[in-house]
């Protein structure tokens, strides 16, 4: 009996404790919050509820949360998320001052605790979630660029670009007439020109008419079991008793994504290619300036989450919007009637397609791939907008509400290219009306090869293949809700059947 009743106080004395040092540390910031509007006034924005802060308000969309709430607090608003400061900007001007003018202060990350990059031997390896953008950070960043990024990289890597795409229309050749889930072609035919570029290795597989999801999977748990709403990111107090056993599933996760080219770093360390090229890759790169395991696969992992994922995302919106509108389709098609003609398409041909270029282009200003870009944080306290950006706080753009802005843009919600075709406008982070990789420090570094990759597999779906619904179905029908799980995605996939063009 005693027992029990020690059992039972335990069980109550910890969720007590637990509920009392939120309420202890929500206060004493509301109590901050409160006193700092009388001195240096933050962006306005919605009430928050106590304890939980501005929670409740997001929804599964927060992108379109943020933008509507934009309407009503302005350009720049701050939330309560939690114990944490947000600051969002949702214009030109707000993302100027934060992205440019702000750049330096503005330019740190608040790591989600379920990430691996939050422990410090893993953390200055890190590209996209260094804490600081310290002299390690540009080093890592400098490799990078050299071996994958580079006009030179991207050259030496045009032939394999070739070959990994020849092998998804070969692919996509055996499905006539079937259903085939465009994502997914699109995301191994992607994954593996990275991995070549990488590692000098395919880790995914057109066999047997199926594409092989193994990989794709246990890169989706990943990205869910860390975007994941985590209590220890909205009270950081909390993040060492990982209460929703995130950080745990995480690493688990992480451990085995990364057994799958763990015996290629041990075989490249000990001099053995296997039926790698002689040619030195980003492996050798990484081996060559002293990364142990765990942070050549921290950075592989990284690479590849960030690189496939949004990719085949965005090639898939695109396919998606050209079925839903046949006029775009046909221009796409007419010039490349006129410029290739009957010819094998080739990386080559891209600067002559000039529609595809700008459907590219539309797709993105739609369809961003990081609607609200990866939040930064702030390393001191700043002023934006005559409003006061505190020390710590996170700071997000909403590219998307950028992107669908009326006084930005005419008929802002239409898919139309043409708007891109007699204008200057490009994405590579100086045109703030249009941002959808960022922009200053943080712009995301696989730029290069997103402009080489997107277009080339966009364009050879549509130069050798007609495309169709299944069962017939209305094109005007088709379900465009988007989900966001750290990239926007499409809610449902995309099913066509595919024709070979004769």
């Amino acid at each position: 009996m005693a027992e029990t009743i020690v059992s039972e106080a335990t069980s109550l004395f910890f969720p007590i404790l637990l509920l009392s040092s939120i309420i202890f540390l929500t206060l004493k910031h509301f109590k901050s919050y409160f006193l700092s509007k009388t001195s240096l006034p933050l962006p306005p924005g919605p009430t928050p509820w106590p304890i939980l802060g501005n929670i409740p308000h997001m929804g599964k969309k927060p992108h379109v949360t943020l933008a509507n709430f934009a309407r009503s607090y302005g350009p720049l608003m701050s939330l309560r998320i939690g114990t944490q400061t947000m600051v969002i900007g949702s214009s030109i001007s707000a993302a100027v001052e934060i992205l440019k003018t702000h750049d330096r202060v503005l330019s740190a990350r608040s790591v989600p605790h379920a990430f691996p990059a939050k422990s410090p031997k893993l953390n200055h390896v890190s590209v996209g979630w260094a804490l600081e953008c310290n002299d390690r950070w540009k080093h890592v960043r400098t490799i990078c660029r050299t071996e994958l990024f580079s006009a030179k990289a991207m050259e030496s890597q045009a032939c394999l670009r070739d070959k990994k795409v020849s092998e998804m229309v070969e692919f996509l050749n055996g499905k006539e007439g079937e259903k085939v889930k465009v994502g997914e072609v699109v995301f191994a035919t992607v994954f593996n020109v990275l991995s070549n570029a990488l590692i000098s290795s395919d880790f995914m597989r057109f066999e047997k008419e199926i594409v092989d999801r193994g990989l794709k999977d246990l890169l989706g748990e990943y990205m869910e079991v860390t975007g994941a709403p985590n209590l220890s990111d909205f009270y950081p107090i909390l993040g060492a008793l990982d209460l929703q056993g995130l950080n745990k599933n995480a690493m688990e996760v992480f451990r085995r994504v990364c057994a799958t080219w763990d015996p290629i770093i041990e075989d490249r360390r000990e001099g053995r290619r296997g039926n790698a090229s002689s040619q030195k890759d980003f492996l050798d790169a990484l081996i060559d300036n002293s990364c142990t395991n765990d942070q050549i696969n921290y950075l592989l992992l990284e690479l590849f989450a960030a690189g496939t994922d949004s990719s085949s995302n965005t090639i898939e919106w695109a396919m998606a919007e050209l079925i839903k509108s046949p006029e775009s389709m046909k221009k796409v098609r007419e010039e490349m009637t006129r410029e290739i003609k009957q010819d094998l398409l080739k990386e080559s041909h891209l600067p002559h397609l000039h529609y595809l270029q700008a459907c590219f282009k539309e797709t993105l200003r739609l369809h961003p791939p990081a609607p609200l870009l990866v939040p930064r944080r702030a390393l001191d306290s700043c002023k934006v907008m005559n409003y006061a950006i505190p020390k710590n706080s996170l700071v997000l753009v909403n590219v998307w509400a950028i992107g669908r802005d009326p006084v930005i843009w005419e008929d802002p919600l239409k898919f139309k290219p043409e708007r891109f075709l007699n204008s200057t406008l490009d994405f590579k982070g100086n045109d703030f009306e249009f941002l959808p990789f960022g922009a200053g420090r943080r712009i995301c570094p696989a730029l290069p090869l997103a402009a080489k990759n997107f277009p080339f597999i966009l364009a050879s779906l549509i130069h050798y293949f007609e495309w169709s619904l299944p069962h017939g179905n209305d094109p005007d029908e088709l379900d465009m809700n988007e989900k966001v799980a750290i990239t926007l995605q499409k809610e449902l996939p995309l099913v066509l059947i595919p024709k070979v063009k004769k």
